[in-house]
């Protein structure tokens, strides 16, 4: 029994030091064309900062943190403006305006990050 134990720990540990060690992914066949952050103040307060990624292949990308989590949202059709979805989560810009929404929440449901503005450059 005490072996097993020791074993369990090795391998533990093992698999924990094996996931620290992981090399980030990458995809080398999306090239960056251009990239941009810009910050922006919403509704009660808040802030947020994008980094909005376009490649040559023409795909978009926008990376920001939703509940401590740092998420990248895919471009996908929108009837009017820009609008990334990563997990349950769209941010929706539409000129220099945003709003972050929650997916699952009930359609009358405020959005998450509301009437951001984009800050001047």
């Amino acid at each position: 029994m005490i072996h097993m134990k020791r074993f369990l720990t090795f391998t533990i540990a093992g698999m924990a030091a094996h996931t620290a060690l992981a090399m980030p992914l990458t995809v080398p066949q999306i090239q960056a064309e251009s990239t941009q952050t810009t910050r922006y103040d919403c509704k009660d307060g808040k802030t947020v900062s994008v980094q909005y990624t376009n490649t040559r292949n023409r795909q978009s990308f926008a990376a920001l943190t939703v509940d401590g989590r740092k998420l990248l949202f895919v471009s996908v059709m929108a009837g009017s403006g820009a609008r990334y979805v990563a997990d349950r989560f769209v941010w929706w810009t539409k000129g220099p305006q945003a709003n972050l929404y929650d997916d699952t929440a009930a359609k009358d449901s405020p959005p998450l990050l509301a009437d951001c503005q984009a800050r001047a450059k």
